[in-house]
């Protein structure tokens, strides 16, 4: 059975009741069409028209570019290729005393002082959208949570090719 179109974009906007999700699309095996479904939502939801090829998160996406395969964000902001690492190219906010812990957490919930812990917040440099935010020991590198295979993705998974003639 089809995922239904309207599920999709209430998926999206995380407006989709836990029992719709429950019953009606996570026991169905997913079908065929859904990922081309949720692509297209997606599109119609830019400015640009740069080919969405997966989505990496909420607002930022690995799209088929002029130069090639490129991060961008849904606001039009492009970080870099889609090989590079996108976090490097962000505004980051790096929270580090209880001061500014303090304005994430309940009161005594901030970490340890004696902790070297950091929290960073990744922003879009074109729109300041907050793109990602990771809780790490200070110094720990900056890591992408994952790295896409888009061409096993789309041959081995689809069964189609990467619709960005590359």
């Amino acid at each position: 059975m089809a995922t239904d179109r309207t599920q999709i974009e209430k998926l999206i906007d995380g407006t989709l009741p836990w029992s719709e999700l429950r019953d009606d699309v996570l026991p169905d095996p997913k079908d065929t069409e859904r990922f081309e479904t949720t692509i297209e939502v997606l599109q119609e939801r830019v400015d640009w028209d740069d080919r969405i090829l997966v989505p990496l998160n909420d607002h930022l996406f690995v799209v088929a570019g002029e130069d090639g395969r490129r991060v961008k964000a849904e606001c039009g902001h492009e970080l870099c290729d889609a090989e590079s690492n996108w976090k490097l190219e962000c505004r980051i906010r790096v929270r580090e005393d209880q001061d500014e812990t303090a304005e994430l957490y309940p009161e005594l919930m901030t970490p340890d002082t004696a902790w070297t812990f950091q929290i960073r917040e990744f922003f879009c440099p074109g729109c300041y959208a907050l793109l990602d935010v990771e809780a790490v020991p200070a110094g720990y590198p900056i890591l992408q949570k994952f790295e896409p295979d888009i061409d096993t993705f789309y041959e081995e998974w689809l069964g189609e090719p990467v619709p960005d003639g590359g």
